[in-house]
C-alpha cells in the first residue's frame, strides 16, 4: 500500500502577482506532468501555475465518482510537488465560494488577480476545450499560447501527414511506421522475431487451476479522503462505488504502479491479455491507463521501463510486442483519428443504430453474467480491461443496435481513465463501426462461444453459450444473427465478413424472419434510461 505525504491546505486565492514580465500557466487535470510544455521555460521568481477544479468538467458528463476523485486528488498532490519545489500555484478548490465552475471564468479571474503579460496553455485532450481555449484569444486582454502536446511519440500534425487525404486508416499499418520511426522491436530494418504482430500468440484463456496476482493497490490518504468526502457530497447521484477507492494519486504512486507491472505482470501478459474471469478485473492487464491519461505517467516512460525488462530477458517476445502496440499503436493512432476528424466524426451511425441504452449498463442487474460481470468491475473499480469494453459491453451494444451518442456517453462516464480524444475513436470506430469503416475492417462482432472460450462467465449463467435459440440460448446468439441480417446490404461485401453471411445464404426466410423476431422479443424487453431511486440521479 502506498503512504503518500499529506497535502497541506489547499490554496484557493493568492495576492497579485510580483511585479516585472510575468506568465500564467494553466494546468489541467489531465495535464499532471512535470515535464508539459506548459511549464517549459517557468519562472519561479515571476511566473505563477494556475489549477482549477471546476464542477463544469465533472458534470458535463455525469463522472464516475471514483474518477472525480482520482484526479481531484492527483490535482491537489501535483500542486503540492510544484510548491515544494518553490513555484508558486495559484490552486482554486471545487468548493471555493467564488469559484465561476468553469475554465474560462477561472481563467478570467486569476487574470485579474495576477495581471500576467502572457498566459501559457498545453493543448487539451478534448475537442470541446480546445475550442473554448480558442476563445480566450480573443476574451482575454492578454497574449494566449497554446503548445503542442509533446507527450505523446506521434504528434498531431505528424498523424495527418501519415494519414494523407486516406478516407480510412488502419491501425496495423500506423503501428508499423512507429516501430520503423522510434526502432522499438526492430532489428536491421525488420520486426524482431520476423513479425509485427504477436496476436495468435496472445489469445490462451485463464487456466482454472491458476491463481490471480496479487495487484499492488494504494489506501487513500487525508488529501484523498477529504476529496472522496467532498465527491460524495457533491456528486452523489453519479454512477459508481466510492468507499472501495484504491487508485494511487501521486507520481510516486503511479511509478510503483508501473514498476508492479512490468516487474510482476507483464511477463504473462501476452498469454492472458484477452482472458476474463469471474470476480476479477485485472489479472494482468497493466492498470497504467488512468495514470498515463492524466498525465502521471507519460507514454516513452512506461514503454521504456517495459523494454529494459523485456531487454533483461525477463520478459517474452509475445508480451513485449503486445504491450507495446496497446502504447505506440492503439494509443497514438486512436488520438490520431480523434483530433484529424472531429467534430464530425461524432456524428456517425452508419449501422442506423437507434435502440436506447439498456438500464442494465447502470444497474449491472441482468441474467447474462458476462455483462454482469464487467459492469459490476466498472461500478466497483472505474475499469474494466479492453476485452471486456470491446467484446462484452461494446459487442452487445453493436449487437443490439445502441444509439452511439449514448453508449460513447456511457463509456466517458464510467472509466477512469476516459477522456474523450481517447473513448470515442475506441468506441465509435472499433466497438460499433458507427464510423462505417474509417477505423476498422469489419465489426468486432461476437457471439457466445467466443465469450465461453475466453473466459468462465458462461458457468451459472442463466443462458448457455451453445444453445442458439429459445429461452434458455444465450442471446449474444441470435442477436449476433439477427444483426448480420439486418446489416447485410452494409456488411455483406465485407470480404472480411464472407464467412458468416456464407452460412446465412444457406438459411431460408422463414428461418431469418424467426430469428430477428426472437432478437426483437428479446430487445424489446429490455428497460432504458438511467434508473430512478437511492444513488441515482
Amino acid at each position: 500500500m502506498s503512504t503518500s505525504a499529506k497535502s497541506a491546505p489547499i490554496v484557493s486565492a493568492l495576492p497579485s502577482s510580483a511585479p516585472g514580465p510575468s506568465v500564467l500557466r494553466f494546468v489541467l487535470g489531465d495535464q499532471l506532468t512535470r515535464t508539459l510544455p506548459t511549464l517549459d521555460g517557468l519562472d519561479p521568481g515571476t511566473d505563477t501555475v494556475l489549477m482549477v477544479e471546476v464542477m463544469e468538467e465533472a458534470t458535463y458528463v455525469p463522472h464516475h465518482k471514483q474518477k472525480i476523485t482520482l484526479i481531484l486528488s492527483a490535482m491537489r498532490h501535483f500542486a503540492e510537488d510544484l510548491r515544494a519545489e518553490g513555484i508558486r500555484v495559484d490552486y482554486v478548490a471545487l468548493d471555493d465560494p467564488d469559484n465561476t465552475g468553469s475554465f474560462t471564468g477561472e481563467l478570467e479571474r486569476a487574470a485579474r488577480r495576477h495581471l500576467p503579460d502572457a498566459i501559457v496553455v498545453t493543448e487539451p485532450g478534448e475537442a470541446r476545450v480546445l475550442a473554448a481555449m480558442d476563445g480566450w484569444r480573443t476574451r482575454l486582454n492578454v497574449p494566449v499560447e497554446i503548445r503542442p502536446d509533446t507527450r505523446f511519440y506521434c504528434s498531431r500534425a505528424d498523424f495527418a501527414a501519415w494519414a494523407g487525404g486516406k478516407a480510412s486508416y488502419r491501425m496495423e499499418t500506423f503501428y508499423h511506421a512507429m516501430r520503423t520511426r522510434t526502432g522499438l522491436l526492430m532489428e536491421d530494418g525488420a520486426p524482431v522475431g520476423g513479425r509485427w504482430n504477436f496476436d495468435a500468440d496472445n489469445r490462451k484463456p485463464w487456466p482454472a487451476d491458476r491463481a490471480p496476482p496479487q495487484r499492488l493497490r494504494f489506501a487513500p490518504d487525508a488529501t484523498t479522503r477529504a476529496v472522496m468526502a467532498l465527491v460524495a457530497a457533491r456528486f452523489a447521484g453519479h454512477f459508481g462505488d466510492l468507499d472501495g477507492f484504491t487508485w494511487g494519486v501521486t507520481r510516486a504512486d503511479a511509478l510503483a504502479a508501473l514498476e508492479d507491472f512490468t516487474t510482476g505482470c507483464l511477463p504473462a501478459f501476452g498469454d492472458y491479455q484477452d482472458a476474463m474471469r469471474s470476480g476479477e478485473p485485472f489479472l494482468y492487464h497493466a492498470t497504467l491507463s488512468p495514470y498515463l491519461n492524466a498525465g502521471l505517467l507519460t507514454a516513452r516512460e512506461v514503454v521504456d521501463r517495459a523494454m529494459a525488462e523485456y531487454r533483461a530477458g525477463r520478459v517474452p517476445l509475445n508480451a513485449i510486442e503486445g504491450f507495446v502496440r496497446q502504447i505506440l499503436g492503439w494509443r497514438e493512432f486512436v488520438r490520431g483519428v480523434y483530433w484529424l476528424r472531429m467534430p464530425d466524426y461524432a456524428d456517425g451511425n452508419a449501422l442506423g443504430a437507434e435502440r436506447g441504452l439498456p438500464t442494465f449498463y447502470w444497474t449491472g442487474e441482468t441474467g447474462m453474467n458476462c455483462l454482469h460481470q464487467a459492469i459490476e468491475n466498472t461500478r466497483r473499480h472505474a475499469y474494466a480491461h479492453h476485452i471486456n469494453r470491446l467484446m462484452i459491453t461494446g459487442n452487445f451494444a453493436l449487437l443490439a443496435g445502441i444509439r452511439p451518442a449514448e453508449i460513447e456517453e456511457w463509456y466517458l462516464v464510467v472509466y477512469a481513465d476516459a477522456y474523450e480524444w481517447v473513448e470515442l475513436p475506441n468506441v465509435h470506430g472499433m466497438a460499433l463501426f458507427a464510423d462505417g469503416g474509417v477505423m476498422s475492417s469489419k465489426p468486432y462482432a461476437a457471439g457466445g462461444a467466443y465469450i465461453d472460450r475466453m473466459s468462465n462467465y458462461c458457468d451459472g449463467c442463466a443462458y448457455g453459450p451453445k444453445i442458439k435459440t429459445g429461452p434458455k440460448a444465450c442471446p449474444f446468439n441470435y442477436l449476433y444473427w439477427a444483426f448480420l441480417i439486418r446489416n447485410a446490404d452494409t456488411l455483406s461485401r465485407n470480404q472480411r465478413m464472407a464467412m458468416p453471411y456464407r452460412t446465412l445464404a444457406t438459411w431460408d426466410g422463414t428461418r431469418r424472419a424467426a430469428l430477428v423476431a426472437e432478437a426483437d422479443r428479446f430487445l424489446d424487453g429490455l428497460a432504458t434510461g438511467y434508473p430512478a431511486g437511492p444513488g441515482h440521479g
